[in-house]
This record gives structure tokens, sequence and C-alpha cells, in this order.
């Protein structure tokens, strides 16, 4: 597809997640940096997304906001860059892009804030309680493959960021699974470069 796409971000945000993806498609983009107490609220970009919240891209006349959306749509709508599985085979893929944006998010959240369910509560949310969600992400990301096969998808760009700042800043627990996979990720050219853009974009926002 040769529409233009624009990127909507900031470097301190989950717009990370979207620039990592971005550099795994490999097709060419704009973007606006945008700061959170000013552009981020103001009319312009709220035409874009009336949360007021980063990341969100403009493919043409499509709009997308959420990260998980986001990476779901550049995967399809860049089939040559290989990141999602075909539709026959997107069980995997589907479940976890969007287990990682609901109950692993939510409970991770939660704990990060100091918030916990009661037990006798667990049934009315969506993810139970914080050992129950860790559990089922370990057993889908230990071995040596990926979370929707043998080969790297956008489900892997999602979740691995979600596991890579868990691990960094403690808010999931460091266990083996988590760090063998993320190891399979930290090096990807595409990551490096997303991290060196973002870098160097917020260094120069910050000055």
């Amino acid at each position: 597809m040769s529409a233009a796409l624009t990127f909507y971000t900031n470097p301190m945000s989950r717009g990370r997640i979207v620039r990592w993806m971005l550099e795994e498609v490999g097709a060419p983009y704009d973007t606006e940096i945008l700061e959170y107490s000013t552009t981020m609220k103001g009319p312009e970009y709220l035409a874009i997304n009336p949360m007021g919240k980063v990341p969100a891209i403009r493919h043409g006349d499509v709009v997308v906001t959420e990260c998980a959306a986001i990476c779901a749509y550049l995967a399809d709508a860049f089939p040559g860059a290989g990141l999602a599985p075909p539709p026959a085979e997107r069980g995997a893929y589907y479940r976890w892009l969007f287990f990682a944006a609901g109950p692993l998010e939510s409970v991770v959240l939660n704990r990060s804030l100091g918030l916990e369910v009661p037990k006798e509560r667990e049934m009315t949310t969506g993810f139970g309680n914080y050992g129950l969600v860790l559990d089922a992400l370990e057993r889908a990301v230990a071995g040596s493959g990926y979370l929707a096969g043998d080969a790297f998808s956008a489900a892997d760009v999602y979740v691995g960021s979600q596991i890579g700042w868990g691990l960094e800043f403690g808010t999931i627990e460091s266990r083996p699974a988590f760090q063998d996979y993320f190891a399979k990720l930290e090096s990807r050219p595409a990551r490096l470069r997303a991290a060196e853009l973002d870098d160097a974009a917020g260094a120069g926002s910050s000055g």
C-alpha cells in the first residue's frame, strides 16, 4: 500500500511499541512528536484520537489507535513484512495480542498501583489474579518458538514490549521463561533502530 503513513507519538510512551513495529514493517513513515500537556490535548490531535493519547497512526484516510490494534493493522497493511500468520493460523496470534492488551496490562497496572482484587471478587475481573496471568503468559513464551509459532510476528512485538518493560521495571516477575523469550527479541535490528530513534527524539524534545 502506497498511502502516506504518519505516526503520532511521544518517545516516553507506549508509542515505543509502535515505533518498533514500524521499523519491522520497513515502510516509510512520518513522525509527529506530541507533548503531553499541549499538542496531545490540542484540537488538531483530538480529531485523530479524542482520548488525547498516543500512539496513533494515520495511513491514508485510515486512523488507528491502541497499540495492539496498530500492530495488527500494520501487519495486515504490509503483508510483505511477514508479521502475521496466514488467516487460518491466527488463533494464537490473536489470543496473545489481546491477552497482553487486556488481562496482562490490567493486572500489571493494578499491581503497580498497589491495587489488589479481593479473592472473592476475582471472578468479576477479566484477569483473575497476578499469578494466574503470569502463569498463562509463561506457558505461552516457554520453548524455542514465538507466540504464533516458529516465526516472529506482530504479537511478539507487542507482548515482547510488555515483558521487556516489566522485567526492566520489576512489574513482571523475572522468571527464566520471560528472560529467555525477551533475549530472543531485544537484539533485533528493527528494535534497536526504533530505540535509537525514540531516544534521539526524547533528547531533542527535552533539550
